[in-house]
């Protein structure tokens, strides 16, 4: 689901938008670690339930806190700063949309408001599902990167199970997969209903928009 602020369509892997050119490839994270994080709002339990309001109707995540500290607080940290309200999924991943791959995946990725007025946050390290045991299933939430080590504000959605993109899988040559932190709880018809929007190459046409995302109080 490069460092610019465009949002072009990849067809190679995961990435995170950047610009039209290399927005033809998908998802990926650097050894940063979270020394230069803002902690995110104090968690205390071990999940946090997330909700995304967004023009085709709600869903809500369970952000693994607990097993995924540092990708959890990274993505909390965008939520509690606003930075996804006014941002979007612009892109979806079909079997017939990657002709370039040779190993297929169903997805779709979200990114922040671009015209926020602060800019994202540093990258994160690579928790690999190999640390967490959290792995790519039907409704998993996971960070999209460029290479291991990059990952910053970019997701994406598991539409089911998606073993390729675990620690040791191939979807990225470099093995060393994707971050997964959580899962849909609710609403996963929602998450179907993007991924089946209309689109072009791998460009939601047009996106779905992020109208607010917030956490859920207990």
């Amino acid at each position: 689901m490069r460092r610019s602020e465009a949002q072009p369509p990849p067809p190679h892997r995961f990435r995170q938008p950047a610009t039209r050119r290399t927005l033809t490839t998908f998802l990926f994270l650097l050894p940063f670690g979270i020394s230069g994080l803002p902690p995110a709002a104090p968690v205390t339990s071990d999940s946090v339930r997330v909700i995304f309001e967004t023009d085709l109707g709600s869903f809500e995540l369970e952000v693994a806190v607990d097993r995924a500290p540092v990708t959890a607080a990274n993505f909390l940290r965008y939520v509690d700063n606003g930075q996804y309200e006014g941002g979007s999924f612009y892109r979806t991943v079909h079997a017939d949309n990657q002709p370039n791959d040779s190993i297929r995946i169903a997805v779709i990725q979200a990114g922040r408001n671009r015209g926020a007025a602060i800019p994202s946050f540093p990258p994160i390290a690579l928790e690999r599902t190999s640390e967490t045991g959290i792995t790519h299933r039907d409704g998993t939430i996971s960070m999209a990167r460029a290479g291991p080590n990059t990952a910053t504000h970019s997701f994406f959605i598991c539409i089911g199970d998606q073993p390729s993109l675990d620690y040791g899988g191939m979807r990225n040559a470099d093995g060393q997969g994707f971050a997964a932190f959580g899962r849909v709880v609710a609403g996963m018809e929602i998450v179907r209903a993007i991924h089946e929007a209309p689109f072009e190459g791998q460009r939601l046409t047009p996106v779905v928009g992020i109208l607010r995302a917030y956490r859920q109080e207990p």
